[in-house]
């Protein structure tokens, strides 16, 4: 039999030459596809889909195949080529997609949240290949990406609960309390990979492990299981936006922050929601939209003003100084600073404990944050060696917290490269190249291109205003030799 579910439309077909071309250069016989796909459908789960020779025959004809069979052709020939193959590539019509799934207006619901994680992160981990899934992606930026964040807040309606197989209740959890432990902790070691070796060594890892967690969502859990597991897969999702915006994916890291916020929102931890945001303003800042971020941040803070931790609420405070920086609104800024100074001065005096999301924004994170508000103040004021000043000292205390953190080393180094920039700044290249050279020690050890880029762009700086100076000159054919450039795939 051709199989229920992949019948097509036959309605004034002709032969589908572009798939026809890619199957004759796969070098496989139509059985071989057949069986393909057949075993494919299995792993989705899709056991209704049984293909033969005579339905391929009738794809290459001009039949086209309903959902899911343009997806797995599609993956398929993809994973052959080792280049995407779209599914209109194979001359192939997709099920109508409304923009609200395809971009970051997507629908704030269980289901729909845990099955939008699975298929991202398969793709992501089959097509696992620096900036391919962010070719296929396009950033959200302005209303577009804001007005849809706002319904972070906006409580779900109630619905119907889903009917439940008697039988599947009566079968025990397939997790134990130890189980989810044990998720849990595996969630903080790979934070700690990251921020120990950047975003480029484990993100695959913290994507595959997403996907398990998907998986296991998509079976049936008690409801107290089912909130443990979607935080899980908010902070997973999070942590894979975050490497992903580390080495330069910012539309992949996008994708995945907006998908962790939804899994933040459906286990009910506001808090978690409210630094998942700020992650996307940082990125907004990187992005040059600090309007864009503003609001991210001010979402964060209303959406978590009753429930984060001094020390959430200091991190938030700093993310908005950094925003109204990059804005040029310097007496707001400095305002943010002082705010952020004075919440976490209330740091472990509520006895709370805190999530360890949030224990990485210690003293030396906040002085690194307060140090480059000024420093990128100092930038959009025209190159103010003042609002440098006000930068050097903070900036100093963050460098010297950080050199004796041997858990935070990406941490470190963006704060020399900082620090090189204030000198910049102040006109004194010498001691530039000094903490230019030290970071560079450092990059070498993480895996992180934001830290690269900057690294570049702060020695590119010094040999289009310095170049005479025989330290920036010596510095520049070090890097050059030692840190080769590489594209950033945005």
């Amino acid at each position: 039999m051709g199989g229920s579910g992949a019948d097509g439309t036959n309605a004034g077909k002709r032969p589908n030459e572009q798939l026809s071309s890619w199957f004759v250069r796969s070098g496989w016989s139509k059985g071989e596809l057949a069986r393909q796909v057949n075993r494919r459908a299995r792993q989705m789960g899709a056991h209704h889909i049984s293909t033969d020779t005579s339905r391929v025959r009738r794809w290459l004809d001009g039949e086209q195949p309903r959902e899911p069979i343009p997806r797995i052709l599609s993956e398929l020939f993809s994973e052959r080529f080792g280049s995407v193959v779209a599914i209109e590539d194979l001359g192939l019509r997709t099920a109508h997609q409304s923009p609200s799934v395809s971009g970051v207006d997507l629908p704030w619901a269980g289901p729909q949240t845990v099955a939008l994680l699975s298929d991202f992160s398969r793709s992501d981990l089959m097509l696992a290949r620096r900036g391919f899934l962010g070719t296929s992606l396009a950033l959200a930026a302005g209303p577009a990406l804001i007005e849809p964040m706002q319904r972070w807040l906006v409580p779900t309606p109630a619905s119907e609960p889903p009917r439940t197989d008697p039988a599947a209740l009566r079968r025990p959890t397939r997790l134990s309390r130890a189980e989810l432990d044990l998720l849990e902790t595996t969630t903080v070691m790979f934070r700690q990979w990251d921020a120990q070796c950047g975003g480029g060594l484990r993100r695959k890892a913290v994507v595959g492990q997403l996907h398990e967690v998907t998986d296991l969502l998509q079976e049936p859990q008690p409801a107290a299981t089912a909130k443990r597991l979607f935080k899980c897969a908010a902070e997973l999702a999070e942590l894979a936006g975050w490497m992903s915006y580390d080495v330069g994916l910012q539309p992949t890291a996008q994708k995945y922050f907006v998908l962790a916020l939804h899994a933040a929102k459906e286990a009910g931890d506001k808090p978690l929601g409210s630094y998942i945001l700020s992650s996307m303003s940082r990125q907004m800042i990187h992005l040059g939209r600090p309007d864009d971020a503003l609001e991210l941040i001010h979402l964060a803070q209303y959406g978590s003003r009753d429930c984060a931790t001094s020390r959430t609420q200091a991190m938030l405070y700093a993310m908005e100084a950094r925003a109204y920086a990059n804005m040029g609104q310097p007496s707001k800024c400095k305002r943010a600073v002082r705010m952020a100074e004075d919440t976490f001065a209330d740091v472990g005096l509520d006895g709370e404990p805190e999530p360890d999301w949030i224990r990485f924004f210690s003293e030396a994170e906040l002085n690194g944050e307060n140090a480059h508000s000024y420093r990128d103040l100092a930038y959009v004021a025209g190159r103010s060696p003042t609002y440098a000043s006000l930068a050097e000292p903070v900036m100093e205390r963050a460098v010297r917290l950080f050199a004796k953190d041997e858990d935070h080393q990406r941490s470190y180094a963006l704060n020399l490269v900082g620090m090189a920039t204030v000198h910049l700044l102040k006109r004194e290249p010498e001691q530039a190249t000094q903490l230019a050279e030290r970071a560079l020690g450092v990059a070498k050890r993480v895996r992180s291109e934001r830290v690269n880029t900057r690294l570049r762009k702060t020695v590119d700086t010094a040999a289009r205003d310095f170049g005479d100076v025989p330290e920036v000159a010596r510095l520049t054919d070090i890097l050059t030799a030692q840190l080769p450039e590489t594209a950033e795939a945005v």
